[in-house]
């Protein structure tokens, strides 16, 4: 039997990251202090970015996605553009599908990450996913096509690469900030 958000609102409050995708519970241990530097750039950068361009919003987990009845993820980062927002955000949570949703991966997650929460975001809609590596600093973003993620585009911190979409056109995200030791 398939998990809905009624379920999901009876899940104990115990601190872990509690997820339903296609109705299935899955549990995520609290991240460790990469993971939260990576996460804590990310927010900083772009929400700095957000004050002086004011066209849109970022949050950070833990905060409810709600895209079906029984899809329910709290990604690491997620943005909505004001309009998007305007749509889908409620007091509560999101009650529908962010523009942009960021995972960070760690031993725990990475698999579940790039699997099954990539096929859910597709699925319902997302403009772009992007998945960090702290363990090879890499970034992974997925963009739609269609009805479609294109082939994701790899950015390294080695190779000096800088993030840049055009769901937030004219901000630069050097990976070296982003992975900062």
């Amino acid at each position: 039997m398939k998990l809905t958000y009624d379920d999901f609102l009876l899940f104990p409050d115990d601190g872990k990251r509690h997820e339903l995708i296609d109705g299935e519970h899955y549990v995520t241990a609290s991240p460790n202090t990469r993971h939260q530097r990576i996460s804590g750039s990310l927010y900083l950068l772009i929400g700095n970015w957000l004050e002086e361009h004011p066209i849109g919003t970022i949050f950070y987990a833990p905060f409810d996605v709600v895209m079906s009845r029984f899809d329910v993820v709290e990604p690491d980062l997620l943005y909505m553009s004001s309009e998007r927002a305007a749509e889908v955000l409620t007091a509560q949570h999101v009650r529908g599908v962010p523009n942009l949703v960021v995972e960070i991966g760690s031993p725990s997650t990475r698999k579940r990450d790039e699997t099954i929460k990539r096929r859910l975001y597709e699925r319902q809609g997302v403009s772009e996913y992007w998945f960090v590596d702290p363990e090879l600093d890499v970034v992974r973003i997925y963009r739609r096509d269609g009805d479609r993620f294109s082939k994701p585009v790899e950015l390294s911190r080695e190779a000096g690469d800088e993030l840049t979409t055009p769901l937030l056109n004219g901000l630069t995200l050097p990976l070296t900030r982003i992975f900062r030791d």
